[in-house]
């Protein structure tokens, strides 16, 4: 197969299944050939990351990530996803271990609110305690001249109740909940827009869409990025 694309996924392999059928649905195909060439690494045994983050005495993801880059590099794609937000604490390693183009997720949710929101200024960040531990999201946003809004630890415990307790464990949507979260860092915290910096918030906004305020979607966001450069690879119909 040529001009692929590699999907470092597995984390978890719910939300992956999420950006790969959204990914799937937004190609503009007709028939089987018009669908996209990649290859899917479904890595659901890479240790938390989020457990890493938060105590190094734990098992790290790195490894297995590093293991999965480097033998995907001898396939030599055009370019990797990586669809775990909270993975991204390790980006610079993985990076620097292949030539090949690591999409950045948080990076390009960043860009996209600058383009849609334009006249937002106010950011706020849900994900997992990793994710907003590891300022991931938050160094993205003060780069960009934005200022980050950071959830409560009230907020905070309802999201990881929701990532884990409801959607990694049971796959069940609290719909309620998410819904929740986002009008209370809208309502309490100020944001202007709320990142949704989990890929499990993703696949709640996939079932249950949150269409009252302003949510950015980082999974989304990554799916029409990656289309763009998937679709950039293929050759032209005669």
């Amino acid at each position: 197969m040529r001009k692929f694309f590699t999907i470092i996924g597995g984390m978890g392999t719910m939300a992956t299944e999420s950006y790969i059928h959204q990914l799937n649905l937004r190609t503009p195909a007709h028939a089987d050939q018009d669908y996209l060439n990649y290859i899917l690494v479904n890595h659901a045994t890479v240790p938390d990351r989020t457990a890493y983050i938060l105590d190094h005495t734990q098992a790290s993801p790195l490894p297995g990530l590093l293991e999965d880059i480097q033998q995907q590099s001898q396939l030599k794609p055009e370019f990797f996803t990586l669809p775990c937000n909270t993975a991204h604490y390790f980006f610079d390693d993985l990076q620097a271990a292949t030539e090949i183009p690591i999409l950045h997720m948080p990076r390009e949710t960043v860009k996209e609110i600058q383009r849609k929101y334009p006249e937002a200024k106010r950011i706020g960040i849900t994900g997992t305690r990793g994710t907003i531990t590891d300022k991931i999201y938050e160094h993205e946003i003060t780069n960009a001249g934005l200022t980050p809004v950071l959830p409560t630890e009230t907020i905070e415990a309802q999201t990881m109740r929701l990532i884990y307790d409801n959607i990694k464990a049971h796959n069940v949507v609290d719909a309620r909940l998410f819904h929740t979260i986002i009008q209370e860092m809208i309502q309490e915290q100020k944001a202007d827009v709320v990142i949704l910096g989990c890929t499990e918030l993703s696949l709640a906004q996939e079932r249950e869409p949150e269409t009252t305020y302003p949510v950015a979607d980082s999974q989304s966001i990554l799916v029409d990025r990656t289309l763009e450069k998937a679709l950039a690879l293929k050759p032209e119909k005669a």
